[in-house]
């Protein structure tokens, strides 16, 4: 899939304590009801476990047509033929990762602020993840960000941005009218019990952000 392709709209990110069963059944439910990209996040899982889970999903993403980014680990998005990498501001430089990876490859950057957001964009980025825009338990040590700082990194940038952090149903639509090209969730579809439906409702209200 070319990069130019990818839709970031609804943005899946995994929870990595599901384990590959269950995982591929969750992600297919909620890409029927409208997810558009799936990040596979795995921060302490073995390298061996990591690779497992992003070759399976591949194979499973590449069957529903929808692109497969890999959070931080070149090695694991190459082995697989990922569609695309997302980092850290502790990760590898943005500009050594594009000495490793296909052209065609998508980059994105996690930013928190304006300074590393225009620096993402300047060093080559394709997409800004920016957040935590909520109080979230998937990163306790994350400080949510307030809406003008959002609004500000949205106006200041050309590359398309995705909010991310405690995104759920009952909050997504305070994200409209901000500039945004998509939400990226995590809790709110991988712990709901009916995915597709889950996905169906943000999706709605993610029709609005533009």
């Amino acid at each position: 899939m070319k990069k130019s392709q990818i839709d970031l709209s609804l943005y899946l990110v995994t929870e990595e304590s599901i384990g590959i069963e269950n995982l591929t059944k969750i992600i297919a439910e909620s890409i029927s009801g409208g997810v558009s990209a799936v990040q596979l996040r795995e921060k302490n899982n073995s390298s061996l476990s990591f690779y497992k889970k992003a070759a399976a999903l591949k194979q499973v993403l590449n069957e529903l047509s929808t692109p497969l980014i890999i959070n931080d680990r070149v090695d694991i998005a190459l082995a697989v033929g990922a569609d695309g990498i997302h980092i850290g501001q502790d990760d590898l430089p943005l500009s050594v990762i594009k000495q490793m990876v296909p052209e065609e490859m998508i980059i994105g950057v996690s930013v928190s602020n304006l300074g590393e957001a225009l620096q993402a964009e300047q060093d080559g980025a394709d997409y800004i993840g920016v957040g935590s825009i909520f109080p979230t338990k998937t990163k306790q040590d994350a400080t949510p960000m307030a809406i003008r700082d959002l609004e500000e990194i949205c106006r200041s940038v050309s590359i398309p941005a995705v909010a991310i952090g405690g995104i759920n149903a009952d909050n997504i639509s305070s994200l409209s009218d901000k500039g945004l090209s998509g939400a990226a969730v995590v809790s709110a579809i991988m712990n709901a019990k009916n995915p597709k439906l889950a996905a169906a409702s943000l999706l709605d209200n993610i029709k609005d952000f533009t």
